[in-house]
């Protein structure tokens, strides 16, 4: 890695590049459709465990999972309960993260355990060309914002790299995006209002996940 921040922007050439760093175990820093995020392999326990310590953040704070498409989600041992899989049939892509469910037969390395002991996986599907030709070019990726625990999040790569500096191996400029403000996070749960429980309220309000959850008349599993 060099000392100076690598900042390409995105074409044929930097996505190859991108792809060949994730697969080396590097980390790269790339846009969404909400913050710019730092990212990495996510079966890869020494990059995951870089992005903790560069961003000084807690371990407890789990790592999203990037996909192109909902449909990789079974080739990553996971599933999406009811009832996020209607919400996410309708907020993906999108800012909009459900939590899901891991397989026996998930290798990733960023899951969570519940309380109850299930393994568990927040994902997302952002809503940007730019972040798609990414994922589609590297495959899925583990990611957190771009910046210091605690601070704002990165809109631009410039702020990005004023946070991460040349701890990065490749910054990929997708020109600002929308603002600090990050996805909305939901999981499942039997037990909570309308079968679930939002962790974090980002751009999508709750009102809106809740309204959707009775539209057209649907039960939860519906």
């Amino acid at each position: 890695m060099t000392s100076e921040p690598r900042i390409r922007g995105i074409d044929d050439d930097s996505l190859a590049l991108a792809a060949d760093l994730v697969r080396a175990g590097e980390l790269i820093v790339m846009p969404t459709d909400t913050v710019y995020g730092v990212a990495c392999d996510p079966r890869n326990p020494e990059a995951i465990a870089r992005i903790f310590a560069i961003k000084q953040r807690p371990r407890f704070k789990s790592l999203q999972v990037l996909l192109h498409s909902i449909d990789q989600l079974d080739g990553l041992g996971l599933e999406l309960p009811a009832p996020l899989n209607r919400l996410a049939a309708q907020f993906l892509p999108g800012a909009f993260s459900p939590i899901a469910l891991a397989r026996e037969d998930c290798t990733l390395s960023t899951l969570a355990r519940t309380s109850t002991g299930a393994s568990t996986q927040g994902i997302r599907i952002p809503n940007s060309a730019a972040a798609l030709a990414i994922l589609r070019a590297t495959g899925p990726l583990a990611a957190s914002s771009a910046n210091l625990s605690g601070q704002d999040s990165a809109q631009s790569v410039r702020e990005a790299v004023g946070a991460l500096g040349d701890q990065v191996a490749l910054y990929l400029d997708g020109g600002p995006t929308q603002g600090h403000v990050a996805s909305t996070v939901v999981a499942a749960d039997p037990h909570g209002r309308d079968g679930i429980e939002i962790l974090r309220e980002g751009v999508i309000a709750s009102h809106v996940i809740r309204k959707a959850l009775h539209m057209n008349g649907g039960g939860l599993g519906a």
